[in-house]
């Protein structure tokens, strides 16, 4: 399941496999040998115009057709994009305008931003490109040094850059915080936001809000205690920080059923006697990582984000209770990072079904039939939550999108088979939301394993993880990519793939989903139907979420086709914009 890989440098990767899904060495590739050995540095010409993304900007996003100015979209994080020029009646015509190669090939999960007709993309090992994006043209990129430690789970990969006034913000694989000059892509600061030999490291987009940048962090699979912070866009000094692992309060109500209303099997006895012996100071190794972006409510001041699994994943004796926050989403204030609220969908988690699909903001029906506020998330099991803003209620949690068997088996030494495995249902992969179809769109994972449990006490920021999951060989893996409409949590419409779906999912005001494979497929379906509309092979594994934007009258899709370490799909270099001829 994970790949744990020392070097010279004392480098450690991380990463799952899709075989066996147990420890192994492997050699270092040349591409982290030099990565590593490599200088900062930003090379090129400036670009031609002077950028300034405002917060009157950032603010109205969401019905911005000319830009795609955060990284799922909007701070609502519903990945509509408004533009309509490309739609149901004449996408399949749609063409590739340009390919971006970049000079990393590894995987590539960015959604790129796009400021006034340039594209700012990130690849793994923290490189960022400032491209024309209506030609490819290149004007600079910047070359990320790594600290002589990084500790990273599930690849070397960035998933995005933040912009606000004339800065683009990037969070490093060494656990840093970047702030580059938009028009020349040179450093204007670095802060160190964690110990990376602690096993901490940044691969989500930041968020760039009111002069703050928020960022979270990984390392649940280390040993690491998870937060969300907030830094000075002109400074980098650190504002304020949330631990998604409270000191005290963090074994919880004790739980017995998870979200949906199902027993757990847990032995909250043999727990609490556990919590008893040992004492509550284990919650600085007890995981939490903060995988993607936060959504915000600009009319109440509120972050939004889900918290991914505890450490170790699947020893639970190390851990009793039920490990707040993790497996939650949570609530807090944006100018403070205060608490507000939380949820959590599963207790003591040892199935690794961590959350960490980024939150979506809109509006839904409730129990009453009034449309209420809302925060939905998709989860690994399978499921969309439907949550009141204010308070976090669960107002509802969708159908199935993906088969479960055997919740909640207990690991074994053995191995105990359960569905979903470890990697979902909907992975980090980022949800759409259609205001027009009213329907969520998710890309989902079934992937078989058997759960496998050993005695393990902390490894000092080293990975961590209380036994592995496998990946059944006997049983067919495939993705699903399933519209769920929120108001009434039912299935509205869903397509098969022949692979698991990782990646993440853009619609559009003409009508469209736009939806990636590990094959290199890149495809448009219908947003009320699910028919397949158009597809066009990438030669790589389209595994990052597309992005759309308009130049001069025109309208573009780009996506990142460079494959995925996770599951280890074909890796390639390229960003493919596509327009009408």
């Amino acid at each position: 399941m994970q790949r744990n890989v020392t070097v010279p440098q004392r480098t450690t990767i991380a990463r799952f496999a899709l075989g066996a899904c147990a420890l192994a060495v492997a050699a270092f590739g040349a591409q982290a040998q030099s990565e590593i050995a490599g200088q900062a540095a930003a090379s090129g010409t400036p670009v031609p115009k002077d950028i300034s993304v405002s917060q009157g900007r950032l603010n109205a996003a969401a019905g911005d057709a000319a830009n795609f100015l955060h990284s799922n979209g909007s701070y609502a994080q519903t990945r509509y994009h408004a533009a309509a020029q490309i739609n149901a009646g004449n996408v399949g015509k749609l063409k590739p305008a340009f390919m971006f190669q970049t000079e990393v090939v590894e995987s590539m999960e960015t959604a790129p931003i796009v400021v006034d007709g340039i594209m700012y993309l990130t690849t793994s090992y923290n490189h960022v490109y400032a491209i024309d994006a209506a030609t490819g043209k290149e004007f600079w990129h910047y070359k990320h040094k790594q600290g002589p430690v990084t500790t990273y789970c599930c690849g070397p990969n960035n998933r995005g850059v933040a912009v606000m006034g004339g800065q683009v913000f990037m969070g490093t694989l060494d656990a840093k915080l970047v702030s580059l000059d938009a028009k020349t892509g040179k450093v204007l600061w670095s802060t160190q936001i964690a110990d990376p030999e602690a096993g901490y490291s940044e691969t989500m987009a930041p968020v760039a809000v009111n002069g703050k940048i928020l960022i979270g962090t990984n390392g649940g699979e280390y040993g690491i205690r998870g937060f969300v912070k907030a830094f000075d866009a002109n400074s980098g000094k650190e504002l304020w920080s949330f631990a998604t692992i409270p000191e005290k309060g963090h074994e919880g109500v004790w739980a017995v059923n998870d979200a949906t209303g199902r027993n757990m099997l847990r032995d909250i006895a043999a727990e609490k006697k556990q919590l008893a012996d040992k004492g509550g100071d284990f919650y600085k190794t007890l995981g939490g990582g903060v995988w993607m972006a936060p959504a915000i409510d600009r009319d109440t001041s509120t972050v939004f984000f889900v918290v991914g699994n505890p450490s170790p994943d699947l020893y639970g004796a190390e851990r009793p209770g039920d490990n707040l926050y993790t497996d939650s989403i949570v609530a807090v204030d944006l100018n403070t990072g205060a608490y507000k609220w939380h949820y959590q969908y599963i207790a003591h988690d040892v199935w690794d079904l961590d959350a960490v699909s980024p939150v979506i903001l809109t509006e839904a029906k409730g129990k009453d039939g009034k449309m209420r506020k809302v925060a939905i998330h998709g989860g690994k099991t399978g499921h969309v939550y439907v949550h009141d803003r204010a308070t976090g209620e669960l107002i509802r949690f969708s159908e199935a999108m993906v088969p479960q068997e055997n919740m909640w088996v207990l690991p074994t030494a053995q191995g105990a088979r359960m569905l979903p495995g470890a990697n979902g249902g909907v992975e980090w992969s980022p949800m759409a939301f259609n205001p027009k179809t009213r329907l969520a769109y998710a890309a989902n994972l079934h992937q078989p394993m058997t759960y496998h449990v050993e005695a393990s006490n902390y490894p000092g920021g080293k990975l961590w993880l209380g036994g592995a999951f496998k990946v059944i060989a006997s049983e067919k893996q495939w993705g699903r990519l399933a519209a769920v409409n929120i108001d009434t949590g039912k299935i509205a419409w869903k397509v098969d793939t022949e692979q698991p779906l990782i990646g993440g999912v853009l619609t559009t005001a003409g009508g469209l989903v736009f939806n990636g494979e590990g094959n290199g497929l890149f495809s448009a379906f219908d947003a009320k139907s699910g028919k397949k509309l158009w597809s066009f092979q990438c030669g790589a594994g389209v595994n990052a979420p597309p992005v759309s934007y308009t130049v001069k009258g025109k309208q573009y899709i780009a996506v990142a086709a460079g494959g995925n370490t996770q599951l280890d799909f074909k890796r390639g270099n390229s960003v493919v914009v596509f327009a009408l001829p």
